[in-house]
């Protein structure tokens, strides 16, 4: 079974710029855009209806601060995680959106890639989400917010799912088939095999033959161990 879409709510004052974040954000696979918002309002409204796991969040709105806005979802009880999307580069409001849950910054202007990256980097932490057994597992997932990733996957690769099979191979002490990291995260051999042949290209995973049956070889991957 796939992992069900990342469900977005862009939050941004200029109309064009929301309606670019958004076509940007759609273009990303396994995001989905639920709604956009002007002001900080309108946004309070949409999160009110509408289930959001993450806020693209514009820091300056015509009726308040982003950050504001952020307080009073966190009082409220909101959990979604926030990306701000702003041209501030005070340290001291950086500090302040980290402290409130700013998950990333993406300064204005930026290009689709940039963004991309971003939210790749979102899904792999998501994925990653779960008990840890110690710190090296905590570092491990803080490290794929900020350590640079592929600017690109191949068309028909989703990040969610690149992030599952990630997290499977993983747990693996002795590696995984593509048929038994299909069977993991709920995707054909075929698809998985794609998946782990990418990681095997940026270094992340290697492959060897398994013997000892009959017919060919199947190929078996394994995590390289100190990637992130």
């Amino acid at each position: 079974m796939t992992e069900p879409p990342i469900r977005v709510l862009v939050v941004e004052d200029d109309p064009v710029a929301a309606d670019a974040h958004a076509l940007y954000t759609g273009r990303v696979p396994g995001f989905t855009v639920v709604g956009v918002a002007h002001t900080r309002a309108a946004a309070g409204r949409a999160l009110e209806r509408t289930a959001v796991d993450l806020i693209l969040l514009d820091l300056y709105l015509p009726d308040g601060h982003g950050l504001q806005l952020l307080r009073s979802l966190r009082a409220a009880g909101h959990h979604a995680d926030v990306i701000a999307v702003t041209s501030a580069r005070d340290l001291a409001i950086v500090r302040e959106g980290v402290s409130l849950g700013v998950v990333q910054y993406v300064l204005k202007p930026f290009t689709f890639a940039t963004l991309r990256d971003r939210l790749t980097r979102y899904a792999e932490f998501r994925a990653a989400a779960g008990e840890a057994s110690g710190q090296e597992e905590v570092d491990r997932a803080l490290a794929t917010l900020r350590t640079p990733q592929p600017a690109a996957l191949p068309k028909g690769l989703s990040a969610p799912t690149l992030a599952a099979v990630t997290r499977s191979l993983r747990a693996s002490a002795t590696g995984l088939t593509a048929a038994e990291a299909g069977a993991a995260v709920g995707i054909s051999r075929i698809t998985a095999r794609r998946y782990l042949e990418h990681l095997v290209s940026y270094g992340r995973a290697e492959r060897s033959p398994q013997y000892g049956q009959v017919g060919r070889p199947e190929l078996q991957y394994r995590w390289v161990t100190g990637t992130r």
